[in-house]
């Protein structure tokens, strides 16, 4: 499986142990991120319209070595799968999506109509972010996730494409005693709003992999992981529908 992902930082965090993740559940896979911090879908657009050479090209969860126009990676292999995702600050407001995200979607079902098109559910800020952008949702995390929820709704239906719910299992695990960070648990982002460099990460690729493959995801060891918050992780992925 060839995956393509159009982002910013959040699908950078999403990225980073989905390869790892993936042969661990003998499944091969190459997936390609291309990256401008915070990038919105206007910009993507403006920047696939125009051909610009400005995304960093991040392969297989590794950093990258080569910068980019959306043309040249469309044209690098035949993917598989192709993802779109907003910004963060604007992951909840349906109507900044258009019309950038049908129009990118548009340019890219034309060069790679084989594709299977997803769109990337973000998740909420921690509670005591003071990413500025947690203002649109009146610094409430419920009230953030759940217009996540539906904006993602609405623009996966505009285009045709599939959810991949990372924000849903964000938003799941935090009810468990383990990761419910207003009541001692552990904090799934390592700064308010980009996943934790370890459990949160984890969560996000585990979410991918389960959507994309449709298969239960298997993983019991995973470098320093403790073993019963990555069982924790992997059953609330499993149990999505």
């Amino acid at each position: 499986m060839k995956i393509l992902s159009i982002g910013n930082s959040f699908s950078t965090d999403s990225h980073k142990f989905l390869c790892r993740l993936a042969n661990l559940n003998g499944i091969e896979i190459t997936t390609v991120n291309l990256f401008i911090g915070g990038c919105n879908l206007e910009t993507h657009w403006k920047n696939a319209s125009e051909n610009n050479v400005c995304y960093d090209m991040e392969i297989n969860g590794n950093d990258a070595t080569e910068v980019v126009s959306i043309a040249y990676a469309l044209q690098s292999d035949k993917w598989d799968v192709i993802t779109f995702q907003q910004s963060s600050n604007l992951s909840g407001i349906y109507e900044s999506t258009a019309p950038y995200l049908t129009d990118l979607a548009k340019y890219v079902r034309q060069a790679q109509p084989q594709a299977k098109l997803y769109y990337h559910q973000t998740w909420a800020y921690e509670t005591d972010t003071v990413h500025s952008g947690f203002l649109n949702y009146d610094k409430d995390q419920i009230k953030m996730y759940n217009c996540i929820k539906e904006t993602a709704r609405k623009a996966a239906n505009d285009i045709g494409a599939k959810i991949i719910p990372t924000g849903d299992v964000i938003q799941q695990l935090r009810t468990a005693k383990e990761f419910d960070y207003n009541n001692g648990g552990l904090s799934l982002c390592r700064d308010g709003y980009h996943l934790s460099n370890d459990y949160g990460r984890f969560a996000a690729a585990a979410s991918w992999l389960h959507t994309l493959t449709e298969k239960e995801i298997i993983c019991e060891k995973f470098d320093e992981l403790d073993e019963k918050l990555i069982k924790l992780i992997i059953d609330t992925v499993n149990c999505l529908k």
